[in-house]
C-alpha cells in the first residue's frame, strides 16, 4: 500500500497510544500480527506488547526465554506499588529493524507455582502496568474471541473485555484474520456484532489480514476488503513469510521479506494515522491512569 514512506517521525514523548490486537477466533494471527506491528511502531516511540493469553497456550515465553531482560510477569510482586524500573526489568527486549521493543509475559517454567499466574482481565490494570513503565506505544495481544465477548457481556449486561479495551485513552484496535473462506465468515461474523451491539469503533479499526500461505490475496478476501472499507479505518494485508512460518516470533527482523516489513509498516502507519485522525496530530498527552491493583 506504500504509507509506510509517509509515517510521521514519532508520537510526543507525553502521549500514549494503545493497540488493542483483536480476533473472532484462534489461529488469526494475533501474536504475529502483534510482533510485526511492534517491529514497526518501534521506530516511532518506546514500544511494548503485553501477553495477554495463558502462560501455556501462549507463543511468547518461549521466544523471551533467549530474550535480553524479562523477569516477566511473575517477578512483579503483587503486593505493593510497582516502580518504573522493577516494571522495565520484568519486560524482555527484542531488536527491531530501527531501535528495540519490549515484552510483557509470564517467563516462567511450565511448572513453576502458581500455576496459572493471577493476571487481571481489566484492561485498564495493563493501561496502568504500561503506564508506569513509561512505554509510549502499547499493544496488547489479547486472547479473547471478540464476537463471543460482546454478545455474552450484552446479554449479561457487562462492558465485556472487548469494549473494556476500547475505551481506553486514544485506543485504535486492530482486528485480525485468515484471508480463507473460513476466516473471512468469522470476520464478517464479528463485525456483524460489533455494528449491531455497538460500544466498540469500527470506523477507527484497522482490519489486518494475515496470510499463511503465498500467493495473491484470495478473491474471498479482496471482496471482504472492498466490503469491510467504508465501515473501518482501513484494511491491511500481511502476506506469507517463510521464516515467520519455520520460526514464528523468534524469526530475526534482518531475515524477514522486505514486503513483510513493508506490510508491517503500512499497518503502523494506517494506525497512527487512524489515531491521528480521531485524535488530533499531535496526539494528546496521555492522562495519568487512576490506581488500580495490579493483580485482583
Amino acid at each position: 500500500m506504500g504509507l509506510g514512506a509517509s509515517a510521521p517521525a514519532g508520537i510526543p514523548e507525553s502521549a500514549r497510544l494503545v493497540v488493542p490486537v483483536l480476533a473472532a477466533s484462534g489461529g488469526s494471527g494475533r501474536s504475529t500480527v502483534a510482533c510485526l506491528l511492534a517491529d514497526a511502531l518501534a521506530r516511532l516511540g518506546d514500544t511494548v506488547v503485553a501477553d495477554l493469553s495463558a502462560r501455556l497456550c501462549s507463543p511468547w515465553p518461549a521466544w523471551t526465554a533467549g530474550a535480553r531482560g524479562g523477569g516477566g510477569l511473575g517477578a512483579l510482586p503483587p503486593d505493593r506499588p510497582l516502580s518504573r524500573a522493577e516494571i522495565r526489568d520484568a519486560a524482555a527486549v527484542r531488536q527491531a529493524a530501527a531501535g528495540e521493543w519490549s515484552v510483557l509475559t509470564d517467563g516462567r517454567e511450565w511448572s513453576t507455582a502458581p500455576l496459572p499466574l493471577p493476571l487481571p482481565a481489566d484492561p485498564a490494570a495493563w493501561y496502568q502496568l504500561v503506564a508506569a513503565g513509561g512505554w509510549q506505544l502499547f499493544v496488547a495481544d489479547t486472547a479473547h474471541p471478540v464476537a463471543h465477548d460482546i454478545a455474552t457481556a450484552r446479554c449479561a449486561g457487562l462492558p465485556g473485555l472487548t469494549r473494556g479495551w476500547c475505551a481506553l485513552p486514544y485506543t485504535v484496535p486492530v482486528l485480525c484474520a485468515q484471508p480463507t473462506a473460513g476466516g473471512v465468515q468469522l470476520l464478517h461474523q464479528a463485525v456483524q456484532v460489533l455494528r449491531h451491539c455497538g460500544g466498540v469503533p469500527l470506523e477507527r479499526t484497522v482490519v489486518a489480514f494475515s496470510a499463511a500461505s503465498d500467493g495473491a490475496l484470495p478473491a474471498v478476501a479482496r471482496a471482504a476488503a472492498a466490503t469491510l472499507a467504508p465501515h473501518t479505518a482501513a484494511v491491511v494485508h500481511l502476506p506469507h513469510d517463510p521464516d515467520i512460518r519455520a520460526h514464528g516470533l523468534a524469526a530475526r527482523p534482518s531475515r524477514i521479506r522486505d514486503r513483510t516489513a513493508e506490510a508491517a509498516r503500512d499497518l503502523a502507519s494506517a494506525v497512527l494515522a487512524t489515531a491521528h485522525g480521531a485524535f488530533g496530530n499531535p496526539l494528546p498527552p496521555a492522562p495519568r491512569p487512576a490506581p488500580i491493583p495490579w493483580v485482583v
